[in-house]
């Protein structure tokens, strides 16, 4: 099995189901391989990164170590592998899916603030649940 490199994943912070992704994905950050940067915080800095504030709320974007970004529906399979996922990167990594995700990831992108007021607190409060059970 080969080494994965750490990948540093750019999200909004002020989406509330981007909010629970992050929450799910650093409750299984076991090996440590994933980092979270909120890019309405100050540890956001666009010119390291090489991404506008503009482009960072437009798609998901993931940075591994060495520099290299990605984007879009590429970041998840990547970041569930980091979380200890494999069934969830498979599926996002079958190529034969991948336009479907990509049409499904740039609808979510676009209309993410009104899907997130409609589902984002449940899927919060579902992931905060579950963590405290988890914790107990």
């Amino acid at each position: 099995m080969t080494q994965l490199e750490k990948l540093t994943l750019y999200y909004d912070g002020a989406c509330p189901l981007c909010q629970a992704e992050i929450m799910f994905l650093s409750r299984r950050n076991q090996l440590n391989l994933l980092d979270f940067v909120d890019i309405n915080s100050e540890r956001f800095d666009p010119n390291t990164v090489g991404v506008s504030c503009e482009q960072a709320l437009a798609a998901m974007y993931g940075q591994y170590a060495n520099g290299r970004l990605i984007q879009g529906v590429e970041v998840f399979p990547e970041a569930y592998r980091r979380a200890n996922l494999p069934m969830m990167a498979w599926i996002f990594s079958r190529k034969i899916l991948q336009p479907i995700l990509q049409i499904g990831y740039r609808f979510f992108a676009k209309n993410r603030h009104a899907i997130s007021k409609a589902f984002g607190p449940a899927a919060l409060s579902l992931v905060k649940a579950t963590a405290s059970k988890t914790s107990l």
